[in-house]
């Protein structure tokens, strides 16, 4: 087995490679403007670093958010076309679960938050009873609407360090890593469990919309 992940849903463009006991490369950079300019030349990366040609990949895991529309689709349609070009299955997995499984690496132990992000003032968010084991479903809020739910509890990723007067126990990682999502995906993959759809979770409308009013003009 040798799996590609890939995550565009954060500020973080990230790529990884895991053979299905480890992870064999991982390039990671911030760049919340750029991820279709730094997401092809990352692959060739990892790629290059592990001494493999794409080809020799057997499945795709991405990041399906939720995250913002512009970044989160490339993510979503680079590993679409990559899983059509090779024949090859692709796997969707939640975003704040690879965050929650990257934070129980660094030993966090549960129960906790993750919040990323948002815009708008607001966070993409979920509880985990463990790193493993999320409680309910993703949701968009602003950060003190959800304090007092969150109360008590370390709160992971960059909307906890946005908002430190709704989220004072705020831990890292910041962004999501590959290698994290990777990893998790593997373990999940080895025990037979049910992936997500390789389907972008918004949770709301996208940042750009058409304006209210707009006329459509049409040639006579």
């Amino acid at each position: 087995m040798l799996l590609l992940a890939v995550d565009t849903a954060t500020p973080a463009v990230t790529v990884a490679l895991h053979d299905g006991t480890r992870v064999v490369a991982e390039s990671g950079q911030v760049d919340a403007r750029r991820h279709g300019e730094l997401l092809l030349p990352a692959v060739d990366r990892v790629l290059a670093e592990a001494g493999v040609k794409l080809d020799a990949v057997t499945a795709v895991v991405v990041g399906v958010g939720p995250g913002p529309y512009t970044g989160l689709r490339v993510g979503l349609v680079t590993a679409a076309t990559f899983g059509s070009a090779l024949s090859v299955p692709v796997h969707g997995l939640c975003t704040l679960d690879a965050l929650a499984y990257a934070a129980g690496q660094a030993g966090l132990e549960g129960p906790f938050a993750v919040a990323t992000d948002a815009r708008r003032k607001e966070v993409y968010w979920a509880r985990y009873e463990d790193p493993r084991t999320r409680t309910g479903e993703p949701a968009v809020d602003r950060p003190a609407d959800i304090a007092g739910q969150l109360a008590g509890l370390p709160v992971v990723g960059a909307g906890a360090v946005l908002y430190p007067e709704a989220f004072p126990d705020a831990r890292g990682p910041e962004h999501v890593a590959a290698g994290a999502l990777a990893a998790l995906a593997a373990e999940r993959l080895a025990a037979g469990a049910d992936m997500l759809p390789p389907q972008p979770l918004y949770l709301r409308r996208p940042d750009a919309q058409v304006p209210k009013n707009y006329k459509v003009v049409t040639p006579k």
